[in-house]
């Protein structure tokens, strides 16, 4: 199982990105499958997340509203379209898959997620 996330850059505060996570080696859409980011000196936060069989997504209260989670069955690929950025969003962005469907109370953890994408990079300017 690979993951790749991608998408990520310099951007002003209030703009929009796009980040994808594209896999290989298992069919993204029927995953667990989870962002999470990191800011320098941070610990791993959890963004957002959906679990297979579920019809709704998780959003960490930070960024709900403002990001958007969905999947591309297509291309095997899951995004996370991110708009009103904010100085404070600026961290690398991992994507993360779970085989197993993981029970709603551990999804923000990052231990709960087995495999990891590399990360992607957004700064957000002030």
């Amino acid at each position: 199982v690979q993951l790749q996330a991608s998408g990520g850059g310099l951007v002003q505060a209030g703009g929009s990105l796009r980040l994808s996570c594209a896999a290989s080696g298992h069919t993204f859409s029927l995953s667990n499958v989870a962002w999470f980011r990191q800011a320098p000196g941070k610990e791993r936060e959890f963004v957002a997340a959906v679990r297979r069989g579920d019809t709704n997504t998780y959003y960490a209260d930070s960024v709900k509203g403002r990001f958007t989670f969905s999947r591309d069955m297509a291309k095997n690929t899951v995004h996370l379209q991110m708009n009103s950025l904010k100085p404070e969003d600026t961290a690398v962005y991992y994507c993360a898959r779970k085989e197993n469907r993981p029970i709603s109370s551990s999804i923000a953890s990052a231990d709960t997620w087995g495999d990891w994408g590399q990360g992607t990079l957004v700064t957000v300017s002030s």
